[in-house]
């Protein structure tokens, strides 16, 4: 008789979101393959459930490793019913200030290397013509903070991503939402942020505030990240499951204030859009 529980692919699962709901997906029973570039930070969540807990070292920018988690997965468990892309990482600098090469390595990880495991997974739900992929983008999906310019444009890419992968892919039985969490409590700030100081005094307002706020609020944040992962867990068991899943009040009101204002002025400067085309006729 053919195993009835779901698989789950997640990355990140060392700290935060990614432990928080593997831990969760565990407890129901469920299989499931945790990630981490070391492997020795999740094997703890494998132990006494080796028989449907898969760990693996995988580092998202590296193909070779990408492409031997995928086959070490549908080897043991024969397929993929979930993937979730939460590895990833914040940078934060005004634009002015960025640096090149570590813009470059957060778009690796959260943009290029989202996309390579995201080709390496979808051959396997493509056969099974079902699946779910979950990518953790963000609030910054929706808005650029200051200071957080490059970071947002990481979670903008995933955004379009999904919208397009959502089209291609859903007449094929494969589902996809982004899950885009506020502040929440999952020590961000202190393990995966990356900081350029803001010195300019022009930036000290906006650039700078918002780097120093970051820091200071870090760890009394209102969102819980298991409420959150059981929130994750809740929209794979549905048969339409919403595209964007925004969590935490403060994103709420974040995302749909800036979205009312995004409409308003569109709408504002809607003869001039229209005007845009040859006259007709």
């Amino acid at each position: 008789m053919p195993n009835t529980q779901p698989v789950w692919f997640i990355t990140g699962c060392s700290t935060g979101f990614g432990r928080e709901l593997a831990r969760l997906v565990i407890a129901r029973g469920w299989r499931a393959v945790v990630t981490a570039r070391d492997r020795a930070k999740v094997a703890d969540l494998a132990e006494g459930a080796a028989d449907r807990v898969l760990a693996l070292s995988l580092d998202v920018t590296d193909a070779r490793q990408i492409a031997q988690a995928v086959s070490e997965t549908a080897k043991t468990f024969g397929r993929i019913d979930v993937l979730v892309n939460n590895a990833g990482y914040g940078y934060q600098a005004s634009i002015e200030e960025g640096e090149d090469d570590k813009i470059r390595a957060q778009f690796d990880a959260n943009v290029f290397g989202l996309f390579a495991l995201t080709r390496a997974v979808l051959p396997v739900m493509r056969a099974q013509r079902s699946g779910h992929v979950l990518n953790v983008t963000s609030v910054a999906g929706f808005v650029g903070f200051p200071g957080s310019g490059y970071y947002a444009a990481t979670k903008h890419a995933v955004e379009g991503f999904s919208d397009a992968l959502a089209a291609e892919a859903g007449p094929l039985g494969i589902k996809v939402t982004c899950i885009e969490p506020g502040p929440f409590r999952t020590d961000w700030a202190g393990r995966s942020l990356i900081q350029t100081p803001s010195t300019i005094p022009d930036y000290a307002e906006t650039a700078g505030a918002r780097l120093k706020a970051t820091s200071e609020k870090s760890g009394t944040q209102a969102g819980d990240p298991v409420r959150a992962s059981e929130a994750m867990i809740r929209v794979t068991e549905i048969d339409n499951p919403p595209r964007h899943l925004v969590l935490g009040a403060w994103g709420y009101e974040a995302v749909t204030s800036r979205l009312k204002q995004r409409l308003a002025e569109i709408e504002a400067w809607r003869e001039t859009s229209l005007g845009a085309d040859y006259p007709e006729g």
